[in-house]
Parts: structure tokens; sequence; C-alpha cells
């Protein structure tokens, strides 16, 4: 059959697999930039905020924000991941349902907001209320807004926004504000500093979503429409919910059993190891798009190849990051301070669970499009895991073995890895069997790259501090990707390093 351009439609198929694996490519290589700058920004904060303003003021911070930024996920119902699906399907003008999912977003912001401005106990359980933390609440707003602008702009595959509000104007200015606050107030000044953040984070995201996609001139809210979408999202609020949940509910069971200085111990642990789980969010907004793209043109098998394509990427970058920051990790967290080196356990087990996190988030990508239900219930059954080994292990710990609270705090972090990897194994084998094709992006040269990195970050260990993390970290990475780059990757994976298409 010969498609109207006058190519053979095999012709054509793999013309635009190549153009969805250069998309894939030009997100993940910007997004990746994006992940350099903001490393270079949150390190200067976990510093500021652990030297200055101490871990208990830090760790009364953290768990505050996990319950902010939980519910804010809540409030943007799904629109993060779905509204690439809503705009694909549509014929509408695409400012126009842009703006019913900022509208609904606002309405749900509005009322967590309100609760949480009633109930600030919610965020801080184990400390008082005695400043301006009722500004908390309306940071709400500004990030379910924020996610839902930049989901549209990915759609139109500008991840150059994304970039600048989440890797270099949003931990940039808490990490400025941070530091001049803390002349102000060592009580509230991290609280202003993020809700300083945030309000600049907004501007960011809708700034370039009005000059993208323009005013909305001639819209009109439709109640019906909006409360439709709002239903049909519940699957993929809860999957993000359960998704963002999952790495921060760590710390909401630390803070009901530990004082705040264990929190902030494990939060700046924490805070390190999320730094490679931002390389997978790297490809979010334009996985998102592209697979929605191929499901809606029936191309099943082009959906598995390119999970499997970007899984082998996002493994093989967080597996690097990690050795790096985990086998220099007491340097790491010295870095913040003395009192922060306890927490180098926590830190090793939550940098494995990125890595074996890995392949669970991909698939997800795909699965929340081809199966919502059956992966929200996946999820859910992961959450539960993860719930019953963390007071397990915590309880071992503390009445078998009566190890220190901060070793015990570590418990959260090894039932985290292992729930993560039983999600990946179940997620991946049903996806595959869904797309009928497989979807694992592992391969043996992994194991090659991180033993040669072992070796070499061994070694560097013995050097002063300043040397092992000055040498020994670039060290590492070049070792691992080395041998990633001469015995793990082929042609296609190379397209991630060209700056243009062959």
């Amino acid at each position: 059959m010969i498609a109207k351009s006058g190519l053979p439609s095999d012709r054509l198929s793999s013309n635009a697999g190549g153009d969805d694996l250069q998309a894939l490519a030009k997100g993940g290589r910007t997004n990746f930039f994006g992940f350099l700058l903001r490393l270079a920004a949150r390190l200067p904060f976990l510093f500021i905020a652990g030297r200055w303003y101490g871990a208990e003021a830090l760790g009364r911070f953290a768990y505050a924000i996990i319950i902010v930024e939980f519910v804010a996920t809540l409030a943007t119902l799904g629109l993060k991941r779905g509204l690439a699906a809503q705009l694909s399907a549509t014929q509408r003008p695409h400012v126009h349902v842009v703006w019913d999912a900022l509208l609904v977003g606002a309405i749900a912001s509005m009322i967590a907001a309100t609760i949480l401005g009633l109930i600030p106990q919610l965020m801080f359980p184990n400390s008082g209320i005695n400043g301006l933390e009722w500004l908390l609440p309306l940071t709400i707003f500004a990030l379910a807004w924020s996610d839902i602008a930049l989901a549209a702009l990915a759609y139109r595959l500008d991840i150059g926004a994304t970039v600048r509000a989440r890797s270099v104007i949003e931990p940039w200015t808490i990490s400025i504000a941070a530091f001049g606050l803390a002349f102000y107030s060592l009580r509230d000044g991290l609280i202003i500093a993020y809700v300083v953040s945030m309000g600049a984070a907004l501007i960011a995201s809708i700034w370039p979503l009005i000059r993208s996609f323009g005013w909305p001139r001639g819209w009109r809210p439709r109640p019906a429409s909006l409360f439709l979408l709002a239903r049909r999202n519940v699957p993929l609020a809860a999957a993000d919910a359960i998704e963002w949940g999952s790495r921060r509910l760590d710390i909401a069971i630390l803070g009901l059993f530990f004082s705040p200085v264990v929190v902030g111990i494990y939060y700046v642990a924490q805070q390190v190891a999320s730094l490679p789980q931002k390389l997978k969010t790297s490809f979010d907004p334009i996985l998102g798009p592209v697979i929605t793209r191929n499901l809606e043109a029936g191309n099943r098998l082009a959906v598995a190849r390119q999970v499997a394509q970007v899984g082998f990427w996002i493994i093989a970058a967080q597996a690097g990051v990690g050795l790096a920051l985990g086998i220099t990790g007491e340097g790491v967290m010295g870095l913040v301070g003395p009192k922060f080196v306890s927490g180098n356990v926590a830190l090793a087990f939550l940098l494995i669970a990125e890595v074996v996190a890995a392949t669970a988030a991909v698939s997800e990508a795909a699965l929340i499009y081809v199966a919502r239900h059956l992966n929200l219930m996946i999820s859910f059954g992961m959450v539960g895991i993860q719930i019953s080994l963390s007071f397990a292990i915590m309880l071992v710990l503390r009445d078998q073995l009566h190890v220190a609270p901060i070793w015990q705090a570590a418990g959260p972090a090894m039932a985290l890895a292992m729930a993560l990897g039983i999600a990946s194994i179940i997620k991946a084998v049903v996806l595959a069997r869904l797309l009928g094709a497989p979807v694992s992006g592992w391969r043996w040269p992994l194991v090659w790259a991180a033993a040669v990195a072992a070796v070499v970050g061994y070694s560097v260990t013995s050097l002063p501090e300043w040397l092992e993390l000055s040498l020994g970290i670039p060290a590492i990475l070049i070792s691992f990707g080395a041998v990633i780059w001469r015995f793990g990757f082929t042609s296609e994976d190379r397209t991630l390093f060209r700056l243009k298409a062959a």
C-alpha cells in the first residue's frame, strides 16, 4: 500500500520512529543539561540549610513541604501527564483546553489550600505553629499551575521552559533567598524562601505558555466538560500521587516517629539521592506526547521500543550518578555538616532505590495510557508493601538489633528499594504483554561498567575529602560512561549525544 505522500507506509513508519527517537534524544539532552544546573543549585541550598539553619529547622521544613507538594500533586488531577492525551484527541483550540485544565487545577488548589490553612497541624505534626507557616498552602496554586503549564509546553516539544523554570529559576531562587533570609529569621527563612521560589517558578512557566499558545480568546468555561475532565483523570491523579508519594512516604513515616533532627538528616540524604531521579523526569515531558501519538496511530511496537530505549538511557545515567554519589557518600553528606554524615547509610539505599525504580517509572509512562486502572492497582500494592516493610525493618532494627535512632531511620529507605524493585518487575512484565513486545532496558554492560566504576571509586576513597569529591566523582562517572559507551551503546543510543540528526 502506498501512503498519500507517495512513500511506502513502512518507510513512513520508519521515518516516524526516527523522528520520535530524535525528539526523545533532544528532550533528554535538554533536560539533562537542566539536571546539571539543578544539581549546581541544589547543593548550595542544602549547604546553607544544613550549616546555617540546622538539622532541626531543616527537618521541620522538610515534613511541611512534603505535605504541601503531595497535596499539590493531587490538585493537578493527573493533568501533568494526562494533558498530552487531551490535546492529542481534541478538535477544540488547544489554548482553550489548556485553560480548562488551569481552571480545574485552580479549583482543586483552592480546596486543598483551604483544608491545609484550616488544619496546619497536618504540615507540622511534631512541632508548634508559631510563624509564617500559613504561607505554605498558597504555594499549592503555584505548584499546580506551573506543572500544568509546563505539560502544555512539553506537548509542543518546548522542553527549554521546563529547564528554565525547574532547573534554573526555582532552585537558584530558593538558594539565594535562603541565604539572604537567614539574616532575617532562622525560624521562618526556609519557609519564605520556598514560597518565593515557587512564585518565581510559576511566572517562569506561565509567561512562555502565553507566548506559545496566546491568550484564550473566545474561551468559555464548560462546567460539564470540566467535571468529566476531572473524573476521567482520577486514575492519573492517583498514579501521580502514588509515584510522587512513594518517594516521600519515608519522610512522612519518620516525621511521626523521630525528632525533627533525624528527619532533617534523612531529608538531606533524600535530596542528594533524588538528583538521579531528575534524570528520569528529564524524559517525562517529551516521552508522554511521543507515546500518545504512537498509541493514537495504533503503533504499539514503537511504544515498546521507545520505552526500552529510554529505560536503558535512564538506568545507565542513574547507575553512574548513583555510584558516584554513593561511593563518596560520607564526603557528600559531610558538605552539609558533620552531623549529617550519619545519613550515609540511608543515602546508599535511596540511591539503590532510584536505579531499580527506573524500569517501573518508564513502564508507567506507557501504562497510564494503555491500562491506567491496572497500573493504579499495582502502584497501590507497591505502596502497601513499602509501608509494611518500613515498619517491619524499623522494628527489627530497634527491638532486635538495638541500633541508634539514626540507623533505624534507614529502614524506610531499605523498604523503598525493595518495593520499587518489585514494582519494576511487575510493571515491565504487564506492559510487555499489553504491547506484545519486550520493554526492559536492562543490558549486561551495565554490570561491567558498575564493576569498573566501583574499583575506581574504591581507589579514591583513601584520598583527602576534598580530593575525593573533586576528583573522585568525575573519575567514577568517566570510567562508568566509557565502558557503557564502548560496550553498551548501539548506534541508536548514540543519537542521544548527537547535536543534530544525521
